[in-house]
């Protein structure tokens, strides 16, 4: 198979992956820069995470623009990725979720930190975007790219954000890391919000999250790849794409 070939088998498997660990249901989707031109990036047409098939995975420009759409409906939010990726050369891949742990963190306040080992690959902060700061009354979806750049914006060199009333963003230098890091942002939410029903949290110094996320290499994640792909009935394979 060529690199494309490739990359868009691994970004079918990131879908499937990510709908059997419950970070999307049938909403969300998943990006990647194209292997041969980082001025485009490859995503879904509008379609179930777990439905989609190799055909449905379609070319676009920075801007949104489908290169070939073949009467393939895009996701409206297709803004969050090209801005991300006009933003960030490092970053490879993009998730868009509404992850349900998520969302309760994203309109009372109460910021996400890593509690436990595995959390600390969202970083050391998880800001919050509000579409309403910008852009008023909205239908709190990034429909166009002066959203998706705002967005962007507020990541900045980070990896992850919430979406006021809506769900999370994960940026990362590949398809494998970002489904890593979503996955872990949900679960990390989770047992944030058990331990604050118990009492105070000590959560991870951030010399704890610099060194787990120094640990936190292929090794690893193509282990929970592995997993993954078992659980998600997709094939494994070991490298990196």
């Amino acid at each position: 198979m060529t690199a494309l070939d490739e990359l868009v088998e691994e970004l079918v498997t990131a879908n499937r992956i990510l709908a059997r660990e419950n970070v999307v249901d049938s909403f969300g989707h998943i990006s990647a820069r194209h292997p041969d031109n980082p001025q485009r990036y490859l995503l879904s047409r509008s379609r179930a995470p777990d439905c989609i098939e190799n055909d449905d995975i379609m070319e676009f420009a920075l801007d949104g623009t489908a290169v070939d759409a073949r009467e393939r409906a895009p996701y409206l939010e297709r803004f969050i990725h090209g801005a991300l990726y006009e933003a960030r050369p490092d970053v490879m891949s993009v998730v868009h979720n509404h992850s349900e742990s998520v969302i309760p963190f994203g309109v009372t306040g109460r910021p996400i930190k890593p509690i436990f080992h595995m959390g600390a690959s969202i970083g050391h902060h998880v800001p919050v975007w509000d579409s309403h700061d910008r852009f008023g009354d909205t239908s709190l979806l990034v429909e166009n790219m002066a959203m998706g750049r705002d967005l962007a914006k507020l990541i900045g060199a980070g990896a992850t954000a919430l979406m006021r009333g809506h769900g999370a963003t994960v940026a990362a230098r590949s398809i494998r890391q970002a489904v890593y890091i979503s996955i872990y942002l949900e679960v990390n939410v989770r047992l944030q919000k058990q331990a604050l029903d118990m009492g105070e949290i000590k959560f991870l110094t951030a010399g704890e999250i610099d060194k787990v996320a120094s640990r936190t290499g292929s090794y690893g994640i193509n282990r929970a790849w592995e997993n993954w792909c078992r659980r998600a009935g997709r094939p494994f394979r070991p490298e990196q794409v």
